[in-house]
């Protein structure tokens, strides 16, 4: 097949994109397909260029990925540094080549990747995409209103509160919560804009952080115990894995810092606490209609009392993230998840 996957693009999440489309194109070239390995924003080439034959050599005319920082990206400079200054998301010939594959893998993260708006419009476009549709992604993005649904659903939540920057409540007791607690951007992922707030003094230094990457922002209590996580493939639940950072809570460093974290899959858990996890995190994925492949996060209290955190709906696939772990576990390699995870999608677009 002719495969785009498209990585980079404008948000937080730039980096570990990029490393992701970096590591899915190799693995699906490794099974005979034809990859274009395309920045999103960046595209390829110039406007107007004729590209028609680009997939005869893919591989030489894609994103050359290497030395990915593990630092959030300064998204300013990345923009100034696209050579048509045009503030179109998509890049040069973007669209186009995405119309011209068999499907495109996305391997965006964060806003505009995952929020929905891509998918609404490769619909319009005609373009097929693996991962869930523009309505589920847009809900799972936002954890207020993926935190309704789990609820209304039966998946167990922490008790938290959201606000509008118009509405902030700078008086932490306002709040109704107690210490510590959980201050992080509503829509942003890999832990970007997180704090973990212990004192009523940290507190407004949290929401000033958070307030600079979103117009709105959860305060939730703080959970203490082991975290986990559960990739659902068309509906089924892969092994738990734990999370256990050396140093800290499971912020953006501990995610992609090689070595940072210990992950342990299958997680040592009692047979009942992982089955309730699993059928927690089916749940929660068929709840927000995720019905191709998506990751659901947890937290266990020392009571053993089970809190849903969030959905994924495009896990990371680099070298340390957890769904291609979850697949080893079952004797899944890397090559012929990314196959499946094709395959599966192709099915969903023509449903």
């Amino acid at each position: 097949m002719k495969i785009v996957v498209l990585a980079g693009g404008l948000s937080t999440e730039r980096n570990v994109s990029l490393s992701t489309g970096s590591m899915v194109s190799e693995a699906l070239r490794r099974k005979g397909h034809e990859v274009l390995l395309l920045d999103v924003f960046m595209g390829c080439g110039k406007a107007g260029d004729d590209v028609n034959e680009i997939f005869a050599s893919a591989q030489e005319n894609s994103l050359q990925v290497s030395g990915v920082p593990e630092t959030v990206p300064d998204l300013a400079k990345i923009k100034a540094m696209r050579e048509d200054q045009s503030d179109c998301f998509f890049g040069p010939n973007v669209i186009q080549l995405c119309q011209m594959a068999d499907i495109v893998f996305l391997a965006l993260h964060g806003e505009n990747g995952e929020d929905g708006r891509i998918q609404a419009a490769f619909d319009l476009f005609g373009i097929r995409y693996t991962g869930s549709n523009y309505l589920s992604s847009a809900i799972a993005m936002n954890k207020r209103l993926s935190k309704r649904f789990f609820a209304e659903s039966g998946v167990p939540v922490a008790k938290g509160i959201s606000m509008k920057k118009a509405e902030r409540m700078d008086d932490f007791e306002a709040t109704g919560l107690t210490l510590p607690c959980i201050v992080k951007p509503c829509c942003g992922g890999s832990s970007v804009g997180i704090s973990v707030i212990r004192t009523a003094d940290a507190y407004q230094t949290a929401l000033e952080e958070a307030f600079r990457l979103e117009d709105e922002v959860l305060v939730e209590e703080y959970i203490t115990g082991r975290e986990f996580s559960v990739a659902v493939i068309e509906s089924k639940a892969l092994p738990v894995i734990e999370i256990a950072p050396l140093e800290g809570f499971y912020d953006y460093i501990n995610k992609y810092k090689a070595g940072s974290t210990i992950e342990t899959c299958p997680a040592d858990l009692p047979e009942a606490i992982a089955g309730q996890i699993q059928e927690y995190a089916l749940t929660a994925a068929k709840a927000l209609g995720l019905d191709t492949y998506a990751r659901v996060d947890f937290m266990l209290d020392s009571q053993n009392h089970i809190f849903c955190l969030e959905a994924n709906t495009l896990p990371g696939m680099t070298p340390t993230s957890l769904l291609p772990q979850e697949a080893r576990a079952i004797g899944i390699r890397f090559e012929d998840l990314c196959e499946q995870l094709i395959q599966i999608s192709l099915r969903s677009r023509q449903a």
